[in-house]
């Protein structure tokens, strides 16, 4: 070492701690690159990122391999320093370049190369890459006997090596993802998205047609009235039943009518070999499951029933697809029917509105795992039935009885405020 000029070992110095600043940056470079995002650049081929995935696949590897790089480099470097001291000051030079060298290695080595690998982890991860997949294989023997004495000790603790390296989101933890994403996604697609991951805490008894507000035809009314019906129906899909909905005989596609309507030939009797079986359905089933039931059983629309295979009310493939996408319909009146703006700023709301369609229309904080209804929702607040002109405050939102009818609010006023009045108004 006494033959080696000084300029060369602080060039050999500078060298080492850039190697110590390479293997601390790739290091930490790796573990934070965004699992999904490499797998995606994975998928594309992008070469960096399949070098990056395989290392990643035996963290223990990895790891190994870039410790034993940073100490070997690291303790190679201490060991110049404390030459290049000696050889400068004599004894008190050691000191002097054990302190300086701390300092360097702590800068330049550890906290400016790792937090730049942190805020920009491709940048380094994927070049780092192919640096690390070679030396991996040239010192493969000496990383795996350091791994295996590694393993063994990790062991004695009850701690496995193989173990589960899954970075599977949990449905809140997608939530988290989908909110974080920001400016990314489109706040119209992130509503959606959001829509999706909530089908799984609803259910069709949230959003079904009450079995009291179920329209359809009476096969045994007067045919002129049932024609009537056909030809003047908002719906495409209509129930057919005797007497009630109780007694339910199927559903008809009035598209499928058509030709009969036109040519006349229609009558009771023909009518009813239109007529599909009824498609039965449990009213606690949750809309992701009932949304792949209508797909896997080609329909779109069924008759949810309770334990006791009573009919509770009707939903549709469209009801499920508006709690994603948000009201549609051919129908441009029909995205109020329950809902009436008043002059005044107030509106006039059917009783009988979900909860969950009042939540999506003014962005209410309201609870649905109780009543699916305003109406049961305010029964269930009063723990009576109140007479028109009552005035509440419902979860914090007022609310005034309009009308009741016989054991039922038919209508009430709400006041809602201007950021929620602007949100109907965006619907």
């Amino acid at each position: 070492m006494d033959a080696i000029p000084i300029a060369s070992l602080f060039a050999i110095l500078a060298g080492l701690i850039i190697l110590s600043a390479f293997f601390s940056s790739s290091e930490t470079a790796l573990m934070a690159l965004n699992r999904y995002r490499l797998k995606h650049r994975v998928s594309e081929g992008h070469h960096g990122a399949i070098l990056a995935n395989n290392l990643l696949k035996r963290p223990d590897r990895l790891i190994g391999l870039i410790l034993l790089g940073n100490n070997a480099v690291n303790i190679l470097a201490s060991a110049i320093a404390t030459i290049i001291g000696y050889r400068l000051y004599q004894e008190p030079g050691i000191a002097i370049a054990t302190g300086v060298l701390t300092i360097l290695i702590l800068i330049f080595a550890e906290v400016a190369p790792k937090t730049v690998a942190a805020l920009y982890p491709e940048r380094i991860a994927y070049p780092a890459s192919y640096i690390l997949t070679p030396l991996l294989k040239l010192l493969s023997v000496l990383v795996q006997l350091i791994n295996f004495i590694t393993n063994g000790l990790l062991k004695l603790i009850g701690v496995s090596a193989q173990g589960p390296h899954s970075h599977v989101l949990s449905q809140e933890e997608l939530r988290t993802v989908v909110l974080e994403a920001g400016k990314l996604i489109p706040d119209a697609h992130q509503k959606m998205l959001l829509s999706i991951l909530d089908l799984e805490k609803a259910t069709v008894e949230d959003i079904m047609i009450p079995k009291n507000e179920i329209h359809g035809i009476d096969i045994d009314d007067d045919w002129d009235q049932i024609h009537e019906q056909l030809i003047n129906s908002q719906h495409t899909r209509l129930p057919v039943y005797r007497e009630t909905i109780d007694q339910i005989i199927g559903f008809i596609h009035l598209r499928k009518l058509i030709p009969a309507l036109e040519d006349k030939t229609l009558n009771r009797e023909n009518l009813q070999d239109h007529v599909r079986p009824p498609y039965f359905i449990p009213k606690d089933t949750s809309l992701n499951k009932q949304i792949l039931s209508f797909q896997n059983e080609k329909r779109r629309l069924a008759l949810a029933i309770d334990e006791y295979g009573d009919i509770q009310g009707l939903v549709t493939l469209e009801d499920i697809l508006e709690e994603i996408v948000g009201e549609f319909t051919s129908d441009p009146t029909a995205a109020h029917q329950d809902i009436f703006p008043q002059a005044d700023g107030s509106y006039l709301v059917n009783a009988s509105i979900t909860v969950r369609e009042l939540k999506r229309s003014f962005d209410w904080d309201l609870p649905t795992d109780g009543p699916k209804t305003l109406n049961g929702l305010v029964l269930e607040h009063m723990e009576d039935i109140p007479q028109s002109g009552t005035s509440l405050m419902l979860y914090g939102y007022p609310v005034e009885i309009m009308q009741t009818q016989q054991n039922a609010i038919k209508t009430v006023k709400l006041r809602v405020t201007t950021a929620a009045s602007e949100n109907r108004k965006n619907q």
